[in-house]
Parts: structure tokens; C-alpha cells; sequence
């Protein structure tokens, strides 16, 4: 059985639209993985619902922080192992990855502690409801235990991405997506455990999709040699996976943080705005699935070419990935604007927070669109290489626009949900302009590079 593609021959838009759909599947279950909670503890919470979901809403949001850092990381990886595979040095790509264990082992160890020791700080920095305040910091508190899971469960899609192989990723999180829904219904509905049971279904379902997914990946062949003697922190691969992936991983922290802020603003406004934010959150992770494949899709297929010395096949990828991905967005984006509220009906039963919920996502179907462009660029520029204009594009979306329009919205006598929402929209536009911009100095780069060879 094929075990990895080579993407630097041949057609572009099929191979790409291939590779996309494992990883859009992986993280529609990732995105479900996480989703469950909410809506068991929604649906089964009996009186004290609307607390249960503004704790997990809240520790949720902590923990996709902590999530997307550990992605932005192994997105370092997933460069670095992609351009290998390019250049056709396979023989190398077992040595990048086994100094790539022992980073991300040691970041592993480091994360739990720091998490565990600062729940109740974060719930406190959060603005966590008062009602809701120990049902967070519990829920944040059992999730960082499983820290080493969740970090084991991103290198392994990273290293799989990397090689072309975007199957298995989906298997890992298919995996634990039926083991959370699981423990979800035993937990929560059964033994009415509340968001401390949601919080245990997690790391139950992560630390057993884990050792499933060694044990499968066991017995696949790989198509580059590997052993324990590999297991040995060297410094050339570790600080070129930290060079990829530390501004990737700085921006999605700052970008996360930036969306941290917001929901301690809306946290602020009450208990059912709390819980409102949060369903239109979990439901926003649906709404951005096929744009966010496109970007981590769009980073292996671009390095592989990149590496391969094929700059314009890696543009011509560019442009299939954003038109695939623009015709999903508008028609996801028109649905979300007029018939939120079915969505939000998914989740919750209150029809206070189903309003809530359907008023910030109306934002959020405007910005589906603007996202086909932003995150297929994203992902290009990760592919390139370009990991530090990311980076600064991404910092100056959330602390340049995001973060003041949301305020300044929270100020007004008459604030709505929908116009704090429609920071990130704002946002999205000025990043696709800096995009731009930064797409045509690029390419003035690149054929300059090839003039002078």
C-alpha cells in the first residue's frame, strides 16, 4: 500500500483535493472531539446546563489555546519533513523526526505542569462566571493532565502530513472522537459528572487513541528508516524545527489570545452571553473546517514543490485551494447569516442562549468567505517557509484590529453580540491585504533567485 505522495508531478488540483479531504474529515472529528462536551453537558445538565456550558465553553477555549501552540509547533515539523521528501533526502526524514520526539516530549512535560498549577488563574484571567467559576477551573485542571496526549496526538499528524500521508491523522482522531462521545454519555448523561465529567472523557479518550494509533502505525510501513537510536535531541533539527514552527505557534497563541480577550469581554455581560459565545464558538470551529484543511493541506503540498525547486506549481495550488474552498465558504457563510439559530438549536435548548448564539455567528457567516483566501495564504506561506510574516500578519489581525474593534464595540449602549463578532471579519480583510501585498514581493523574490542560477 502507498504510504506517501510525491506532489511535484503530475496534476495539482485532484492530488490536492485528495489530500484535503482525510485531513477536512480529521478535523471535522477533531472539531466534534470537542463539540460533545458542550452538547452533552448541554443537553444532560438538567438545571445547572447553563453553568456546565459556560465552564466548558471557557475551559474549552483554554484548551484549544494550549492546542493550537502545540500545532503551530509540529507545523515545523510537517515543513521540514515535507521539504526533505521534496528533495528526495528520505534518509534524513527518520532524524528529524526522532529529535522532533524528544522536543515536543520535553515540551510535553513542561505544559502539564504549568496548566495544572495555573487553572484557577486562567479561570480568574477568563473572567469565568462567578456560577460557573469552579466548574471551569475543574475542567481546565483534568484536560491539562492529558497535555502529553494531546501533544502526542499533533506529532504524529504532523509527521504523517508531512510525508504525504494524510489517512492516518484521520484515524487518530476518528478514534478518539467515538471514545469521547463515549465516555461523554457515561460520564456526563449517566453519571451526571458535569463538566468535571465531560473534562475526563477527554483525556480517557486521547490516552487510548494514542496508544491505539503507536500500535497501528507499528505495523505500516514507513517510507523512511527509523529506531530508538534516532531518539537523541539534535541541535541542527531541533532549531530548524523551532525556526518553522516557533512563529507559527506564537501567532496562533497571540491569535487565540486575542480571542481569549473576547471572551472574557462577553463573559463580562453575563452568564448567558457567556454560554451564547460558547455554542457559536464550537459551531465556529464547524463553519472554518474546510478552509483550515485547505491551510494545513496547502503547507505539505507547497513544501514539497518548494523543495523540489517548483515555485510556480506551488502558486498554481494556491489558486485551486482558494477557489475549491471560496464556493464552500459562500454557501456555508449564507446559510450560518439567516439560520444560525438551527445551528445553535444543535447544541443548546435554552432560547435565550440559542439567541445569543445566532447573533455572534451571523459575524462569523461574513467571515467564512474572507477566510477561503486568508487560510489557503496561510498555508502557502507556512509551505514556503515564510513562517515569520505569519507570524506578524496574524499579530497585527488580532492586536491591530480584532482586539480594539471588539472592545470598542462592548462600549457601545446598544452592543450586540453580532458587532463584537464582527471584529474578526474586520480582521480577516486587513490580513488578506497584508497577504497580498506580501505574495507579490515573494514572487518578485523567487524569480530573481532563479535569474540568478
Amino acid at each position: 500500500m502507498k504510504q506517501t505522495q510525491n506532489f511535484t508531478e503530475g496534476r495539482i488540483f485532484l492530488p490536492l483535493i485528495g489530500f484535503a479531504l482525510p485531513v477536512l474529515l480529521a478535523l471535522f472529528l477533531q472539531t466534534m472531539y470537542g463539540a460533545v462536551d458542550l452538547l452533552i453537558v448541554g443537553k444532560f445538565g438538567g438545571e445547572l446546563a447553563k453553568v456546565y456550558v459556560s465552564a466548558v465553553s471557557t475551559g474549552s477555549q483554554v484548551m484549544h489555546t494550549l492546542t493550537v501552540v502545540i500545532t503551530g509547533l509540529a507545523m515545523g515539523l510537517t515543513v521540514y519533513v515535507g521539504r526533505k521528501i521534496g528533495e528526495g533526502a528520505t534518509h534524513e526524514a527518520g532524524k528529524i523526526i526522532g529529535s522532533g520526539i524528544t522536543l515536543f516530549g520535553v515540551t510535553a512535560v513542561a505544559l502539564t505542569a504549568v496548566m495544572i498549577v495555573c487553572a484557577p488563574l486562567l479561570a480568574q484571567v477568563m473572567h469565568a462566571p462567578a456560577e460557573a467559576f469552579d466548574d471551569t477551573v475543574s475542567y481546565i485542571t483534568i484536560c491539562s493532565a492529558g497535555t502529553v496526549f494531546i501533544v502526542a496526538y499533533n506529532l504524529v499528524g504532523s509527521v504523517f502530513r508531512g510525508i504525504g500521508d494524510s489517512k492516518m491523522p484521520l484515524i487518530t482522531v476518528a478514534i478518539a472522537c467515538v471514545l469521547n462521545i463515549g465516555g461523554d454519555l457515561l460520564f456526563v448523561a449517566v453519571l451526571q459528572m458535569g463538566a468535571a465529567g465531560a473534562a475526563y472523557a477527554t483525556v480517557a479518550a486521547q490516552a487510548v487513541s494514542v496508544v491505539l494509533s503507536l500500535i497501528i502505525i507499528r505495523a505500516k510501513k514507513l517510507p523512511f528508516k527509523f529506531s530508538l537510536k534516532y531518539l537523541r535531541p539534535k541541535g541542527s533539527y531541533i532549531g530548524k524545527i523551532l525556526r518553522l514552527g516557533t512563529p507559527i505557534a506564537l501567532q496562533d497563541l497571540l491569535v487565540s489570545i486575542s480571542f481569549l480577550v473576547i471572551m472574557a469581554i462577553v463573559n463580562n455581560l453575563g452568564l448567558t452571553e457567556s454560554s451564547g459565545v460558547g455554542v457559536a464558538d464550537k459551531m465556529c470551529g464547524f463553519l472554518m473546517l474546510v478552509a483550515s484543511a485547505y491551510m494545513q493541506s496547502m503547507s505539505a503540498f507547497v513544501a514539497q514543490n518548494i523543495g523540489a525547486g517548483k515555485p510556480e506549481r506551488a502558486r498554481k495550488a494556491l489558486w485551486c485551494g482558494i477557489a475549491s474552498s471560496l464556493a464552500v465558504g459562500v454557501a456555508m457563510g449564507a446559510f450560518t447569516f439567516f439560520r444560525g439559530d438551527l445551528l445553535a438549536g444543535i447544541f443548546a435548548d435554552d432560547p435565550d442562549i440559542i439567541f445569543a448564539a445566532a447573533d455572534y455567528l451571523r459575524a462569523y457567516a461574513i467571515d467564512c468567505v474572507f477566510t477561503a483566501f486568508l487560510f489557503c495564504f496561510i498555508g502557502y506561506f507556512n509551505g514556503c517557509g515564510s513562517t515569520t510574516f505569519v507570524m506578524l500578519q496574524g499579530i497585527i489581525g488580532a492586536f491591530g484590529v480584532r482586539l480594539p474593534v471588539s472592545w470598542l464595540m462592548s462600549l457601545q449602549p446598544d452592543v450586540t453580540l453580532f458587532k463584537i463578532g464582527l471584529a474578526t471579519p474586520s480582521s480577516t480583510i486587513v490580513q488578506i491585504i497584508l497577504c497580498g501585498i506580501y505574495f507579490v514581493i515573494l514572487r518578485r523574490k523567487q524569480k530573481q533567485s532563479v535569474k540568478s542560477i
